[in-house]
């Protein structure tokens, strides 16, 4: 059951986020490959930073707490969904804080 804390803290990311694509329609979803865009060379530099650190000895993932799938650069799967569902959580609680304040800008 320990092998799927990690896992576990997405699926809450989810869980905590991702309804207000479904209540208040913030509409991130539907605009997916803008979002992936946005994520996308951020994602790349944190997995680089991620690789670099593995391979120094810098940084490590317990072996107890994840599934054991590893992708490119010995990255568990874990890590790679964070750097999607995350950023894209944020997006989305964004966006609808702009939908129900609808004063507040983010830009100037």
């Amino acid at each position: 059951m320990l092998a799927l804390s990690y896992l576990a803290m997405i699926g809450f990311t989810v869980i905590g986020s991702f309804w207000l694509e479904v209540f208040l329609k913030v509409g991130v979803l539907a605009r997916l490959k803008q979002a992936m865009a946005a994520i996308a060379p951020v994602a790349f530099l944190f997995i680089a930073w991620d690789a670099y650190a593995i391979r120094s000895g810098h940084w490590r993932f317990d072996k107890a707490q994840i599934l054991g799938i590893y992708g490119p650069f010995c990255i568990p799967l874990e890590e790679y969904l964070f750097f999607l569902v995350v950023p894209l959580a944020a997006i989305m609680t964004i966006e609808a804080v702009r939908i129900v304040k609808k004063d507040w800008r983010i830009y100037k």
